[in-house]
C-alpha cells in the first residue's frame, strides 16, 4: 500500500515529516505549488499525480484545504481509498472562499496561529517549522469553483481531530454527514494532528 499525503493551505510537504516514517517507505508526502500565483486547482492535481508516479494501491490522504485538490487526482491514479483529515468537503461549483460561510465555520475572536493551530504541537516541532519560514498560499485556487460534478467514486472516510480549533469536531461531523453521508474516526489532536499526534493518526490510517 502506498500513502500519498496531500497538505492543506501553504502546500508544504514537510507538514507530514512526523507521520510519513510511521506509514512505511512507500509513503509520498506531496508539496503543492501553493506560493505560485499562477497555479490553480488543476495545477495542484497535476502535482499530486506527478508525485504519486506509477504507485498502485494508493490511500490518498487530504489535509484541510487538500479536500479541494486531492479529489481531482483520484481518477488519474490507482486510488483505493480517499481519507479526509480535518478536511474541507466542497460541493460542485463551490469555492474555497465560499465554503467557510456555507458550512458555518465559527469566527475566531483573533487570528492567533499559536492558539488555533499549534496549541497541542510540541514546542520543538513548532520551532522547527517556524525556522523554515511561513508557507505562502496564493489566492488563485481559493476563488476557483470545485470542478467535479460529483464526489469521486472511491471509498471515502474521514479522520477528525477531537481538539481541532479551526474546524471543530461537531462541525466536521455535520458537513461530513450532510455532504458525504459518513461519520469520522475521531483521534486526539488539533487541526495539525499529523504534527501533534502522528502515532495516533498512523494507527487510525492503518486500521481504517
Amino acid at each position: 500500500m502506498t500513502y500519498v499525503l496531500v497538505p492543506g493551505a501553504g502546500g508544504d510537504g514537510h507538514y507530514w515529516h512526523r507521520l510519513a516514517p510511521l506509514l512505511g517507505p512507500d509513503t509520498v508526502p506531496v508539496t503543492l505549488p501553493a506560493a505560485d500565483e499562477s497555479a490553480g486547482l488543476a495545477a495542484y492535481a497535476d502535482t499530486i499525480v506527478a508525485a504519486a508516479g506509477d504507485a498502485t494501491g494508493i490511500t490518498l490522504v487530504a489535509q484541510s484545504m487538500g479536500g479541494f485538490s486531492a479529489p481531482l487526482a483520484v481518477e488519474r491514479l490507482d486510488v483505493r481509498r480517499l481519507v479526509l483529515l480535518n478536511a474541507m468537503v466542497p460541493r460542485p461549483g463551490e469555492t474555497f472562499n465560499e465554503w467557510w460561510g456555507t458550512v458555518g465555520v465559527p469566527e475566531q475572536p483573533d487570528w492567533d496561529e499559536g492558539r488555533i493551530f499549534f496549541h497541542d504541537v510540541p514546542a520543538e516541532v513548532t520551532e522547527d517549522l517556524y525556522s523554515r519560514g511561513e508557507p505562502q498560499q496564493a489566492d488563485k485556487p481559493c476563488g476557483e469553483p470545485f470542478p467535479l460534478e460529483a464526489w469521486p467514486d472511491v471509498p471515502t472516510s474521514a479522520i477528525t481531530g477531537r481538539d481541532d480549533r479551526l474546524f471543530p469536531e461537531s462541525l466536521q461531523r455535520a458537513y461530513l454527514r450532510d455532504r458525504l453521508g459518513i461519520e469520522p474516526t475521531v483521534v486526539p489532536g488539533g487541526h495539525l494532528v499529523a504534527l501533534s499526534n502522528p502515532e495516533g493518526l498512523a494507527a487510525a490510517l492503518q486500521n481504517g
